[in-house]
């Protein structure tokens, strides 16, 4: 590496799947139809009362800096959500509300997080999150996950791979990429044993309402010495809008408040506003119709890549992604997407983007598109595979 770029970045690993989106932009260009399957964003638009309570606060002209944690009305709508959602009591003054759910991982690592200590983490699992750690300078163990745990780690994982330098643990549930749900006895004896270790807990629950046959646990139902990241990004699909939440526990509220003092100011000020709205009951019943198609999508996307010969060892449960391996077809995942892209104009995500384990037998397809465009993914992959 050049000597004016920070020795940090030698071990940020690159999101592969970006490659291959560009190269789709370019085939787009060039009048190919691409059918995207790649990246984790709902196709459905922000709902409209969002939109357009975004809109009259951007039309007051006051669009000014809000305090550092967030506007006070919509950390009391975040803690009144928990409420009703999960039945826990969640003070305000421990929820931040951040740009995305970056942000939230930025400031809840970087006020625990020592240089060289390590957090635990599932393979396969988001990229990105191994990339914060190292931000901080600390390391990132990864400890390998399959079927049997259901994608997850669990209590015993967890107390076999903790060491001396061990700080904390993440658990994703819904995962990116299985979509596989923690169980809840497996997150409360996880909470449990860290909390025992005088280690941190994080929960990452950013697909939380993407779910489809059983109740996701939010870590705030064992304990309240967690740090819980959530956005508006998935559920509330408000990608664009950038505004997450990270809630700390309470010793933590001072440290996590001068962080975001100075390296946010705050979030977005009118896509704070456009947040406040997102809760009315209205838009969480637009919300949920759009799970079930979410749902639906799944169903069809499953059966056909069962039907393909993909192997799927579990059903998700959430999020909006399947993670199959498809080591019948190839033992090159990357290549396999790259020429999909290329032959049939069909993109997706290769498992190198995950993680080492089992990472070059497997794709990731997010059902971010309708299952017409699915259906269509699906003629031009059987006859991908039948080249």
């Amino acid at each position: 590496m050049s000597p004016h770029i920070a020795r940090r970045m030698e071990a940020f690993s690159p999101f592969y799947v970006m490659e291959l989106l560009q190269r789709a932009k370019q085939l787009e260009a060039q009048g190919k139809d691409i059918i995207h399957m790649e990246i984790g964003e709902p196709d459905y638009p922000t709902p409209i009362n969002v939109l357009n309570a975004g809109l009259k606060h951007i039309q007051t002209g006051q669009i000014k800096y809000t305090a550092a944690a967030g506007l006070p009305e919509l950390r009391k709508k975040i803690s009144s959500y928990y409420q009703l959602n999960y039945a826990v009591d969640v003070s305000p003054e421990r929820i931040f509300v951040t740009p995305g759910a970056s942000g939230a991982f930025l400031l809840a690592l970087g006020v625990s997080l020592n240089p060289g200590e390590n957090i635990i983490m599932a393979d396969p699992c988001y990229p990105c999150n191994s990339n914060f750690v190292q931000f901080f300078e600390g390391k990132t163990q990864f400890v390998n996950v399959d079927a049997s745990t259901g994608y997850q780690l669990t209590a015993n994982l967890i107390e076999q791979n903790w060491s001396a330098s061990s700080r904390g643990v993440l658990i994703a549930s819904p995962s990116n990429p299985t979509g596989t749900l923690i169980s809840e006895l497996q997150l409360k004896r996880s909470i449990e044993l860290v909390n025992s270790l005088d280690g941190c807990f994080f929960s990452d629950e950013i697909y939380h309402g993407l779910v489809y046959d059983k109740k996701a646990c939010s870590a705030l139902e064992f304990s309240d010495d967690v740090f819980v990241i959530n956005s508006f990004s998935k559920y509330f699909a408000m990608t664009g809008w950038r505004v997450g939440w990270l809630i700390v526990p309470e010793h933590f509220i001072d440290a996590v408040e001068r962080l975001a003092q100075n390296i946010f100011i705050s979030t977005s000020t009118h896509s704070q506003y456009a947040a406040l709205a997102a809760f009315s009951k209205q838009n969480l019943a637009e919300l949920n119709l759009r799970t079930q198609k979410f749902a639906n999508r799944r169903d069809f996307l499953y059966d056909n890549l069962l039907r393909l010969g993909f192997d799927i060892a579990i059903k998700p449960e959430g999020a909006f992604y399947i993670y199959a391996n498809c080591s019948a077809f190839t033992n090159d995942s990357f290549q396999f997407a790259k020429d999909l892209l290329e032959q049939e104009g069909v993109a997706v995500t290769p498992g190198k983007d995950f993680g080492k384990n089992e990472a070059n037998c497997h794709i990731r397809f997010a059902y971010t598109a309708s299952i017409a465009k699915m259906a269509a993914a699906i003629e031009r992959l059987e006859k991908f595979l039948c080249r």
